[in-house]
Formats: structure tokens, sequence, C-alpha cells
């Protein structure tokens, strides 16, 4: 069998797919997965890391990009649908995922078209344009957050959690959040999968209030590629022993190894902090569509588990002060990452994978539903 999933741009949208890939192939493993992305995406490097085949189409984003984006990214909707169903041609696919983002809606609308079975995955609280615009094409709709079942026909939804790579289901068994020390505290800092320039100017201008107050803690910083030079040269002059990155493929035992993590709120960020049972201040990117980050990060602040900080009030000053009032606070962090692991979902790509092949072999077996809503 094989299986197409549609899934790039970012982390956000990858890495639930490269957790679901997993999956199918733990399940079966004569299956075959096939991604499909674009060259500018994160799937261009991620994916050869991980092993697995990408062909590329021609999709742009859509959304805000501006005007002239805007309408070079319709231009290349007919290309890529174009390319999507050749694909399915000459392919004997059973399945496509879509998993959001611009790669993602020209391929379930192929599969639509062809009759090949289609699901889509919204890993954030608040859905994208681009799932609620292929929504109704879709036959199963897998959900992170149940905010989001609103935004389509609830039928069709399961609220399932967001899949999450192995290594971070056995980080979920491991770890326990009051057995961690903050005598010599470590802190996380990433920006998302390409960085963030905002949280890498704070955390330079935070610096030496940081240490001031703690200066046995240790900082591992993925800085992303474009800003890693700017930012190792500044831990360099400050003197500070740090690990800075421009991307880190091991995530999972960064954030295990942190007792505070720094960090953008997007959907997989969030889950992977909740598996690992992790405090967090979360700074959203503000500049978001549909300002999703936010609503990721609102719910791990509502659960105890996070503090939220928006970039608009984000300085070095108040970046210091916030982490280090955390780490001053053993039993505030242990309490935060206790609720942070109440979030997590260990089953998720499970639930998934089980789903998708009850609708490969019976498109109307409602007995074999996981997480139904409404019934």
């Amino acid at each position: 069998m094989t299986i197409v999933i549609a899934a790039g741009g970012t982390g956000g949208h990858l890495y639930p797919a490269v957790a679901l890939a997993r999956e199918f192939l733990r399940r079966d493993p004569a299956a075959k997965v096939l991604f499909v992305g674009t060259s500018r995406g994160l799937e261009s490097k991620v994916l050869a890391h991980e092993g697995f085949e990408l062909v590329l189409i021609g999709a742009r984003p859509v959304m805000g990009i501006g005007l002239l984006g805007m309408v070079k990214g319709l231009c290349a909707m007919p290309v890529s649908f174009w390319q999507c169903l050749n694909i399915l041609r000459r392919r004997p696919v059973r399945l496509v995922i879509g998993v959001g983002g611009y790669t993602s809606p020209m391929m379930v609308a192929a599969a639509a078209l062809t009759g090949v079975a289609r699901v889509i995955l919204e890993p954030n609280a608040n859905p994208g344009m681009a799932n609620k615009a292929v929504g109704p094409l879709a036959q199963r709709i897998f959900l992170a957050f149940e905010s989001a079942a609103g935004s389509f026909d609830r039928a069709k939804v399961r609220v399932v959690g967001t899949p999450v790579r192995s290594a971070f289901v056995e980080a979920a068994r491991q770890v326990s959040p009051a057995n961690r020390t903050t005598e010599a505290p470590h802190v996380l800092i990433f920006g998302g999968s390409q960085g963030a320039r905002a949280i890498n100017s704070a955390v330079i201008e935070g610096l030496p209030e940081m240490l001031s107050r703690h200066s046995r803690m240790t900082i591992t910083h993925q800085t992303g590629e474009p800003d890693h030079q700017r930012v190792a040269e500044a831990y360099r002059r400050a003197g500070v022993a740090a690990s800075v990155t421009p991307f880190i493929y091991d995530m999972p035992s960064a954030i295990k190894a942190a007792d505070l993590v720094v960090a953008r709120s997007g959907a997989m960020t969030v889950a992977e902090l909740t598996m690992c049972g992790k405090p967090a201040v979360l700074i959203p990117l503000p500049t978001a569509i549909y300002d999703h980050q936010t609503k990721n990060a609102e719910v791990m602040e509502a659960a105890g588990a996070a503090v939220l900080l928006p970039q608009a009030e984000l300085t070095g000053k108040k970046l210091a002060q916030t982490v280090t009032g955390l780490v001053d606070d053993p039993e505030r962090l242990r309490v935060m990452g206790t609720a942070s692991a109440t979030l997590r979902r260990t089953d998720a790509a499970e639930a998934i994978v089980r789903e998708c092949y009850a609708l490969i072999g019976d498109e109307h077996d409602d007995d074999q539903s996981v997480g139904t809503a409404g019934r």
C-alpha cells in the first residue's frame, strides 16, 4: 500500500506527518510512504535526514505574503494540481493525508477527483485556511484540539491529539517532572524550526541579567541558520559556554534535558512539550495567520503549564525576569511540568492510523472509529 502525505513548509506541519509515517510503517513494514512538498520548505532538508522519499510540486503560499505573493500562489495552483494528479495516476496510492499549509490542498483535491481516500490533520487550536478549504473534500478530519471542531463537519471530526515522534512517546514514559533538579538549571531556547530573530535578540539583550542571577545556568539555543553567527558571537562575548546551533535534529533529547523551555507556540512544539511534561515560556509568532500560535499558548497557560509572553511585550529585561523568576521557584516549575504532562496524548498517531485503515477497508465502518465527536 502506498500512502501520500502532503506536508511541509514548517516543522509544525512536517513533524506530525513524520510521526504518522513512522506509525504506518510500524504497523505495516511493507507500506510505502511518499511525501509531497516543495523545495522552499523545511521538508527538503528534514526528510532526507529521516529517510523518506520526497516528490516536489510547484505549490506556493497564498496567505499572508502580500498581493503579489497571493497572485503568484494562485497562479501556481493549476500547475501543482496537475502535478498531484500525475502522482496519483502513476502510483498505486490508497490514501492521501493533508497536514495543512500550502502543499496540502491541491493533493487533497486531486485525491477527491480520482477517488482516493483522503483525510486531513489539523494540529492547531485555531484551524488554518488550507484545512478549512479542503475540509468538505476530506472523509476524516483529525484534530489536536476540541476547540477546532466548530470549523468542520462534526460527523467527520475525530479529536485525537497531535502525532509526535516515537522518541517523545518514550520520553512520556521516562520523564517525571517531580524528579527534575534546578540546582544548575538548564534552559532550552528555540524559535521554531527556522529560528526567531526577535527571541534571539531578546536573549542576547537579557543574557547579562540572567547570568548575574544564575551564574550556573546552562543554555541550549537553536537559532535558525540565518541568525546563528550573530547569536553564537553574542554568547562568546558574554563568556557563556552555551550550546548554540542552527538546528536541533534530536529535539526529544534536547527537551528532555531542559528544566525550562523558551519557545514559540506552534502546534508541534506544544505537543512535544506536553509529551515530556515540560514547563515553558511561550512567545507566539505574532505574524502567524489567524494567530493560531496565541490560541495554542492560551491552552497551555490556562492549564498552568506555561507563561504566555506576547512578542509585543518581549524585551531582554522582561525575558530575563521571566526566566529567572521561574528557575528561582523549583516548586512552580514542578507544578507547571505536571500540568503540562496532563495535556499529552500518547496514542494520537496510533489512533489516526487505525482510523485510516478502517476508512480504506470500509468507508462506512463507524465501529472502529476513535475519538468521534458528537456520538
